[in-house]
């Protein structure tokens, strides 16, 4: 199954809405993890969301750094979160119930935008909030790019487009109406704008499984299918680093567009499963299969075979995306194994139900695996009496 943009695309626009509304199991939060003097004092920093995957890292880190925050959400997910910060309750579009009139008249010294997928209503909160609020930050991602084709590419890169720009559909033109969703910010907070793009946003609490799949799987042991040979790149955040330096930039001012993708030094595929052997100490070994059998197998770079895409195909590049402008502003990387560790922690302590849900949503099932690796063993065993 030949990995696409067009398909990256729309899973990428279907779980970006489970981003949006996180996981209905995950552990409880509360109090600020500690506190500290942020560089640049306190700020007061409104969060549009902050309940679902990203946001409720936000809100913690903001705290321990000392901010302010305030929430603004419709209050229907995980409303018990965070009892003791204030929240205001409306919709991010103007035309249902109540809209934005919740924020009215407040201030703030910057917004970060977790929950911006459509242009219009962008644009309808920060006109509303611009004469009162300093610095918006709009959380993007790597999909604007019109293509990515190959290694290196940076934040000058063509944007994807679309036809007619009042077309919401947010599942087909997911990367493009992010890019009009950052010229939207732009244009009402002309140079108080900062447009982050992420790549894959993993670690605990991520509801897409195109992760957590490996630290789970490299768990359970045996002969693990692993895609390619081993030497492709990938790339992917922390959800806990894109919080941190999140708020770096709030704290620093530092507008603009930033990559926001890691780690700092290049990772391989075999890289990223060692990492996922050394975080569970487990007994895997690793039967590398090419990219042209996995097709015959119909096993699909990206959501088979999470992470990893199809090396030399029209996606090549979207492992290797540069995050130079994001380091030289203070970006940093935890070590892969601790979120390998920190994942696999996480998803062990879910209800049985819950797992089962999430591995549903990426990589292949134990029996689709081993019908894959039999197929792999059956084509060498031939290969091998042919010569």
């Amino acid at each position: 199954m030949k990995l696409t943009r067009r398909g990256v695309l729309q899973g990428a626009a279907a779980l970006g809405s489970l981003w949006a509304v996180g996981c209905s199991a995950t552990r409880e939060r509360g109090g600020a993890a500690g506190t500290s003097t942020p560089r640049g004092g306190s700020k007061r920093i409104l969060i549009l969301g902050g309940t679902g995957f990203l946001g409720p890292q936000l809100v913690e880190a903001a705290r321990a750094r000392g901010h302010t925050v305030t929430l603004f959400n419709r209050g229907k997910t995980r409303p018990h979160l965070f009892p003791d910060v204030e929240k205001l309750h409306g919709d991010r579009d103007p035309k249902n119930g109540e809209g934005l009139k919740a924020l009215e008249g407040r201030s703030w010294d910057a917004v970060i935008d977790t929950s911006g997928y459509v242009p219009r209503i962008v644009r309808a909160s920060a006109e509303l909030l611009a004469p009162n609020v300093g610095h918006y930050v709009f959380i993007s991602t790597i999909s604007v790019y019109k293509e990515l084709p190959r290694p290196g590419m940076d934040e000058d890169a063509p944007l994807a487009t679309v036809d007619d720009p009042t077309n919401e559909n947010v599942r087909d033109n997911y990367g493009a109406l992010k890019a009009l969703c950052e010229k939207a910010a732009e244009a009402v907070f002309p140079g108080r704008t900062t447009n982050i793009r992420p790549g894959l946003i993993v670690g605990p609490d991520d509801p897409t499984q195109r992760f957590s799949y490996w630290p789970v799987r490299v768990a359970r042991g045996g002969e693990v299918l692993a895609p390619g040979d081993g030497s492709d790149p990938v790339q992917f955040i922390d959800v806990r680093d894109l919080a941190e330096w999140t708020l770096l930039t709030v704290e620093n001012r530092d507008v603009g567009i930033f990559n926001a993708t890691g780690p700092d030094k290049p990772l391989s595929m075999k890289g990223l499963l060692e990492a996922c052997k050394q975080a569970s100490q487990s007994d895997a070994t690793f039967t590398w299969a090419d990219a042209a059998f996995l097709e015959t197998q119909n096993v699909a770079a990206w959501t088979d075979m999470p992470v990893w895409v199809t090396p030399g195909g029209e996606l090549a590049g979207m492992s290797a995306v540069s995050n130079a402008r994001a380091m030289a502003r203070g970006l940093k990387f935890r070590p892969t194994v601790d979120t390998a560790r920190d994942t696999l922690a996480w998803f062990n302590g879910l209800p049985p139900e819950r797992q089962a849900e999430l591995q549903k949503r990426a990589g292949l099932t134990p029996e689709r695996e081993r019908e894959v690796l039999a197929a792999w063993h059956k084509q060498r065993a031939g290969s091998a009496q042919a010569r």
